[in-house]
């Protein structure tokens, strides 16, 4: 099908001036599909043609000003449009197909009671899923919406529903929206209300998850509650809608949307198992990130995708500031998890071909397809660095001057980066627009360097810049101590500007460690002089601050992706430091990048076993440290890590037949199905004992861990099964797919699945034209073979990525893992 290029809406936006859309959805008619009808008044200021955008199962009618069209005419998901000059009422029905794909409106049964929930994700393209509509996102209008769904289900929606005495479900009339924040949510909801700065608060799940729900619910909202004030401290503009409701909604392709008025969310973010304080710390940034966006995206919205960077990067800044302003007593310190765990993601997606501009050119995002690549690491955590550092250079109380300017021009329109820029720019005397020029406009990483000289009185301290940004960074000067030599003390903090105009004096000898950057106020790569490199293994968990702990771990770890460190070094400082780490936060980063990078990827097979044995040594030292119970999350990370890692059977299958680790934790259902997946991998597992434990745990999450299970075991049989469910059929849901393909290439079996490495891509590439973006992107991120680090595997994926044509959600997905092969191959040879 044809998508909508940024001519064409320029085009139609020209022409129509959209007032009013009137949906109404049928939701009886089966468990396949719906009925849909819309209503759109709209105004043609001359005449012309142009297009209403729709994807049915079957388009019944349609009628322009009451006469009808020819319903034959609907090209693709085109239907055309012959317009006179004035007002138009279009009238389409349709009957519409649900999803198993996260993607327009997704139905789901729930494995546990049987009952059925829909919800509506009409990103980008995928209103056309649910109803007709001139889908782009400065077409604001109205919309009013009615549902008929069966007995006992509630509807909720953008605005407040009410069910009338027909038994349908009306939502009020929304304020000036774009198409793709259009929400329905509909099924049996468990539902927690309350009210809050005199609007009506909800949080909502699936009957089966309600008791978690419960148990969470003073928290969750809790969080949302500080939040929402802390919001309106900052910004001058109140809250734009009528209510604030969230619903954890299953099988969700993202962490959140932010539909106005209706947040959903992915219900993994409701617990039924132990999780660690970083955990709940991010579903509390989510909740405040989806909020920050009430006001910049769903208030003030992009008027073509190439400014998504603006709706995403201020999101991700706010969540994070913000959860560390108003929620300080859960969560400490915010930005510990932001530099170690989501800064990486930026880092890593800047330094691949795929690489663009924070802010693109808008010839760079020609069409809708070419924007959906764009939600990645820079548009997110790129695009919050660089806010972070904007703050730090022109001071928190002009930047939100700025902000508040800009919602007040442009609040219920759409907004452009030019736009974004003036009215930061009217709030100071910097140059807001030089700075948006060298760091919006750039691509790739700068790196900073530490060069010190001076003799035993005197230091000296040149900052060397490969990049082209400038830079406010504060230098955290360290020495040992002179009690006890494993500690480092702050000599002192100096705030510098890079490029350097002149060296900068240090007071006194060569000091043991520099880390510029300190308290990660930048986007950049930091290395380390050679004093502080030796300093920094030797001595890494003597530094007193976490978040200066987890800017010289990401330094680590950014050498042994350029070739700078040996992995087994990275592996031995962790071995030897973590046991001392006091961050929740920097354990689990530090761990998760040596489990699924270095042991996995960066180390040669036959090295692996080694490695996967340090990590688990070093479980163990954490579990042993946490015997007294007072750090929980601390100990419940060893567990997962020392499952994981498990090379042997024995210890991992004695806590599932006993359901406890000794000393704790319990195994829930999380650890009950991850011990199964690594006994499944080590050959310990069959297909009885899988069943038994589904039987046991029959939820969503028991089938996704039952097929993670499968499709894990080391035999032909089901090897030959799993692939045949993942690439022969269309039968799974996007969720069953992902488990089973994160259960089928393991490095313990490479011999096993090697003959599928060169199956992949034509089947991926099918599968991505036959079930569309969101299953093709699942296939480039689950089901590649990620474990085959090996220059045939190379060569074969990139001759696919060039000789074939694809989908671009796929080809950009396959082009960013054959460069993180292409790294691995690196690593390896250095």
């Amino acid at each position: 099908m044809p998508v909508l290029t940024r001519d064409e809406a320029q085009t139609r936006a020209q022409l129509l001036d959209v007032q009013h859309y009137a949906v109404d959805l049928d939701l009886t008619t089966g468990d396949e599909t719906f009925e849909s009808t819309s209503v759109i008044r709209f105004t043609a200021r001359t005449a012309g043609n142009t297009f209403v955008e729709l994807k049915p199962e079957t388009l019944h009618s349609a009628l322009l000003d009451g006469e009808p069209l020819d319903t034959g005419s609907l090209d693709g998901n085109r239907l055309p449009l012959t317009l006179t000059e004035g007002e138009h009422v279009l009238s389409v029905a349709t009957t519409m197909r649900y999803s198993r794909t996260g993607e327009g409106m997704h139905r789901f049964t729930d494995p546990t009671d049987g009952e059925s929930y829909v919800y509506t994700q009409l990103f980008m393209e995928d209103v056309q899923r649910v109803f007709a509509a001139f889908d782009q996102p400065d077409l604001k209008a109205v919309f009013e919406l009615a549902v008929t769904a069966p007995e006992g289900w509630t509807v909720l929606s953008n605005g407040i529903t009410e069910q009338q005495p027909d038994g349908r479900w009306k939502a009020a009339a929304t304020p000036l929206l774009s198409t793709y924040f259009v929400c329905v949510a509909a099924g049996p909801w468990h539902s927690v209300r309350t009210v809050h700065a005199g609007l009506p608060f909800g949080i909502h799940c699936r009957r089966s998850l309600a008791p978690h729900l419960v148990a969470d619910a003073e928290e969750i909202l809790d969080v949302t509650k500080a939040c929402f004030d802390r919001f309106h401290e900052k910004f001058e503009e109140p809250y734009p809608f009528d209510s604030y409701d969230q619903a954890f909604v299953p099988e969700f392709n993202a962490g959140a949307m932010e539909n106005p008025g209706l947040v959903t969310f992915r219900d993994e973010f409701v617990y039924r198992s132990a999780v660690t304080v970083t955990e709940r710390q991010t579903r509390a940034m989510v909740i405040a990130h989806e909020m920050a966006h009430m006001w910049f995206g769903d208030l003030v919205t992009l008027r073509w995708w190439d400014d998504i960077w603006l709706n995403e990067s201020f999101a991700e800044y706010m969540g994070y500031q913000t959860v560390n302003e108003a929620c300080s007593d859960r969560f400490p310190d915010t930005w510990i998890d932001f530099g170690i765990a989501r800064k990486a993601w930026g880092y890593d997606a800047d330094q691949r071909p795929s690489t663009h501009p924070v802010a693109p050119d808008p010839d760079a995002v020609p069409d809708t397809a070419s924007a959906l690549l764009n939600f990645d690491g820079i548009s997110y955590a790129k695009g919050a660095s660089a806010l972070r550092q904007l703050v730090a250079w022109m001071g928190e109380k002009d930047f939100l001057a700025g902000i508040n300017t800009h919602f007040k021009r442009h609040k219920f329109g759409n907004a452009t980066l030019a736009d974004f820029i003036d009215n930061l720019a009217s709030a100071t005397d910097r140059d807001v627009h030089g700075w948006a020029e060298r760091w919006l406009r750039t691509t790739g990483v700068d790196t900073l360097t530490p060069t010190l000289g001076g003799d035993e009185t005197r230091t000296t301290l040149t900052v060397r810049h490969d990049g082209s940004r400038p830079h406010r960074i504060a230098a955290g000067v360290y020495d040992r101590d002179l009690i006890d030599a494993r500690r480092l003390v702050p000599r002192e903090r100096l705030e510098l500007d890079v490029p350097q105009t002149a060296p900068v004096d240090l007071p006194g000898p060569r000091p043991a460690l520099v880390v510029l950057n300190d308290g990660d106020l930048t986007y950049a790569k930091v290395r380390l002089d050679e004093t502080s490199l030796e300093t920094a293994l030797r001595g890494l968990s003597g530094i007193p601050h976490a978040l200066t702990r987890a800017l010289v771990w990401n330094t680590l770890r950014d050498m042994v992706r350029d070739g700078e460190l040996e992995p087994a070094a990275y592996l031995e400082t962790a071995h030897t430091h973590l046991p001392e780490e006091t961050d929740l936060a920097v354990v689990q980063g530090v761990l998760s990048f040596a489990r699924t990078q270095i042991t996995d990827r960066y180390l040669p097979a036959e090295e692996r076993p080694g490695a996967l044995a340090l990590l688990t040594s070093l479980a163990r030292d954490l579990i042993r440290r946490t015997e007294d119970g007072d750090a929980p999350g601390l100990r419940l990370t060893a567990v997962r890590t020392f499952i994981d890692g498990a090379t042997q059977p024995d210890t991992i299958a004695a806590w599932l037949a006993e359901g406890t680790v000794p000393g704790g934790p319990e195994v829930d259902p999380e650890l009950r199905w991850r011990i199964l997946a690594r006994l499944a991998v080590l050959g310990a597992l069959d297909e009885a004992a899988i069943d038994e434990e589904l039987a046991r745990d029959p939820s969503a999450t028991g089938q996704e861990g039952a097929a993670r299970c499968r499709a894990a075991l080391p035999d032909p049989r089901t090897k030959a099964a799993a692939w045949s469910r993942l690439f022969d059929s269309d039968d799974l849901s996007n969720y069953l797919f992902t488990a089973t393909a994160q259960g089928f290439w393991k490095p313990e079996q490479a011999e096993l699945v090697r003959e599928y490495v060169p199956r992949f891509y034509p089947a991926a590439i099918a599968l991505g034209a036959r079930r569309g973006p969101a299953m093709a992107e699942a296939a480039g991120r689950y089901a590649f073979p990620a474990y085959a680090v090996d220059a045939a595997s190379l060569s074969l994926g990139e001759t696919h990525l060039n000789e074939n044509a694809m989908i671009p959600a796929l080809h950009r997905k396959l082009a960013d893992q054959l460069d993180d092969l292409r790294r691995a191959l690196r690593v390896r040879g250095a």
